[in-house]
């Protein structure tokens, strides 16, 4: 199978199985395992804030930085079709009290005006907002990178308005390496960031949030009422610290993979592809006359595996186990498919 799936389906190196054999570990739930600490003061570093927490999923971390920053009652504003307001199950709001508001944009990429006009103006009638959440990459959009001074202007915006700034940078990895940025750069605008080990990085577990050390803190007892405090957790983040080191320098081959792909699929009668800014190649099907569900089977029978994305459209996601040969075959299976003669 060419898995075009998702960037989480990537399996450890040999190498990175070595780290985590090799890994000192101690008990995590009293602040006691060393790679543990390497691993958290590492993406601190690498991000520019004052402390970074190791979490099991990227879902959970997510809800740790706003339900830290947040208040119940309020609001957390995110662009509609954010990953925090179709894909978390309501988390913030089933654990922390706080609706979600979703802000229509022109792109997936919330802008300063389009901010602004989301912002009501006081009154005793409507809920108060404290949170922004913003993502980077953007995903339903097919892994779009905000453009960073932009987003330095739309940060503006929330904290005049009095309000925090999360950012959902599960592929900020990828975003930094589109953008020729350090992820410090990328991650400047947010108060809280958090950011996954285990999509492009290809670690087998793993998210991080990072952000000032008091609400880092107040996260740390979150992580704990959620139940993601872990014992061991050396020999996951053993293996968070590998992804680092050895596969955050080649993403940019995940994104010439992907450009490979999006146009040998945009050749193809009936689809439209959204060009790539990373490593996500989004198709709309609707030309085909086919839902995504018939193409998608005929492309498992071919030995290709993407996704559904919606009522018209299928996914695929690049990652260091696809080579450039697969993604010619994939392109060549997509071709058999659609030009059968």
């Amino acid at each position: 199978m060419i898995d075009l799936r998702s960037d989480t389906v990537t399996r450890p190196t040999p190498e990175m199985l070595e780290a985590i054999l090799a890994a000192e570990t101690g008990d995590d739930c009293f602040g006691e395992d060393p790679t543990v600490r390497r691993l958290e003061e590492r993406v601190a570093d690498l991000l520019g804030k004052e402390r970074a927490l190791y979490f099991p999923s990227g879902i959970m971390a997510n809800q740790a930085g706003i339900l830290a920053q947040g208040e119940a009652g309020t609001e957390v504003l995110a662009e509609a079709r954010a990953h925090l307001v179709h894909y978390e199950e309501g988390s913030v709001a089933a654990h922390g009290g706080m609706s979600l508001r979703g802000v229509p944009t022109a792109t997936g990429l919330m802008t300063p005006d389009e901010l602004r006009a989301a912002l009501r103006p006081p009154s005793p009638y409507h809920p108060r907002v404290s949170i922004l959440a913003l993502e980077n990459t953007h995903l339903d959009s097919g892994g779009r990178v905000h453009d960073p001074e932009e987003m330095v202007q739309v940060a503006e915006v929330a904290r005049e308005a009095g309000l925090s700034v999360h950012l959902d940078g599960a592929r900020l990895w990828n975003a930094a390496a589109a953008l020729h940025l350090t992820p410090d750069r990328v991650a400047a605008p947010a108060d809280t960031v958090m950011t996954c080990l285990s999509k492009g990085l290809g670690a087998p577990v793993g998210s991080m949030l990072a952000g000032p050390a008091p609400v880092v803190e107040r996260a740390w007892r979150i992580r704990r009422r959620l139940g993601g405090q872990m014992r061991q957790a050396g020999l996951l983040a053993a293996a968070g610290l590998h992804a680092l080191e050895h596969q955050l320098p080649r993403m940019h081959e995940d994104h010439a993979r992907a450009r490979r792909l999006a146009h040998a699929l945009s050749a193809l009668p009936g689809l439209r592809v959204v060009p790539p800014e990373t490593n996500v190649v989004m198709v709309d099907v609707s030309g085909t006359a086919r839902a995504p569900g018939h193409l998608l089977e005929a492309l498992a029978r071919e030995g290709v595996g993407m996704v559904p994305f919606g009522a018209t459209r299928i996914r695929a996601v690049l990652h260091r186990e696809i080579s450039d040969a697969q993604v010619e075959e994939a392109g060549a299976a997509a071709a058999r498919i659609l030009q059968p003669d």
